[in-house]
């Protein structure tokens, strides 16, 4: 929240991904929001300083389109790149939002989309060495193990951030921001 409210469109509000222990794991800077509903929240991060948990700093590469929700265990991350828009799903508890940032636990497991299609289930081993490390419950396994399949069902049939039109109508929404702020960046 942003003085006591949701963030409005063309609001910037940092990112902050923790892990199950409660450890910071992952902060982006700047987001900007394009969209904000009692349920979700749709920003764009573009050349964004990321500050990882040891300290490294890195710029993100390229725009991105984020999707945040407050009842699905996952958030979309669509690169939008020159061959085509990569999708970094992240299975992740539901965000929560406050003065500082919004916030959400990383579960690990990670779903990469191709702009050919092609699928990869990434990081089971850690997804495995944290649950042990930090005991992650059976029920909390069993509902990240639902949420990969409505996120696959996402994917399958191009719902949400997986729609082309999706992509675009954020994309455009984010340039015109943009212009009316004056900024001079490259989109």
């Amino acid at each position: 929240m942003i003085n006591g409210q949701a963030p409005h469109e063309g609001e910037y509000v940092a990112i902050k991904s923790f892990k199950h222990d409660g450890s910071l794991h992952r902060t982006w800077r700047d987001t900007m929001i394009l969209k904000a509903s009692d349920n979700a929240l749709i920003g764009v991060n573009d050349h964004t300083l990321v500050t990882e948990d040891d300290g490294r700093r890195w710029v993100t590469r390229e725009p991105a389109i984020v999707y945040f929700h407050k009842h699905y265990w996952f958030n979309i991350v669509a690169m939008i790149r020159n061959n085509g828009v990569s999708y970094y799903c992240n299975l992740a508890s539901p965000y929560t939002l406050d003065r500082e940032a919004i916030k959400y636990i990383d579960y690990d497991l990670d779903v990469k989309v191709f702009p050919n299609g092609e699928k990869k289930l990434l990081d089971v081993d850690e997804y495995g060495e944290h649950s042990n490390k930090w005991h992650y419950s059976d029920e909390l396994d069993l509902i990240l193990k639902e949420n990969v399949k409505v996120l696959v069902d996402w994917i399958n049939n191009g719902k949400g951030p997986f729609s082309k039109g999706y992509i675009d109508l954020w994309y455009r929404r984010y340039r015109e921001l943009i212009k009316q702020k004056g900024h001079n960046y490259i989109v």
